[in-house]
């Protein structure tokens, strides 16, 4: 399996913490050398070790926003 190369970016914040010291973190990451995209997933504290997450576009995150704002919370 070929090695994942990443770069974050921009740390844009913390959504939680979890029991073991990882968290739950919104970043812009740069993917094998592509352009960056917003990605939220967890990570260790020294950002060496990931969980599995979810990638998305300028536009998708648009959306999400546009999305979550519509919601009564």
């Amino acid at each position: 399996m070929a090695e994942l190369k990443f770069e974050i970016t921009q740390n844009i914040g913390i959504l939680s913490e979890g029991a073991k010291g990882w968290s739950k973190e919104i970043n812009l990451i740069s993917w094998n050398d592509r352009d960056p995209k917003y990605d939220i997933r967890e990570w260790s504290p020294e950002h060496d070790k990931m969980g599995k997450g979810v990638t998305l576009s300028k536009e998708e995150i648009v959306a999400l926003r546009d999305l979550l704002n519509g919601l009564e919370l």
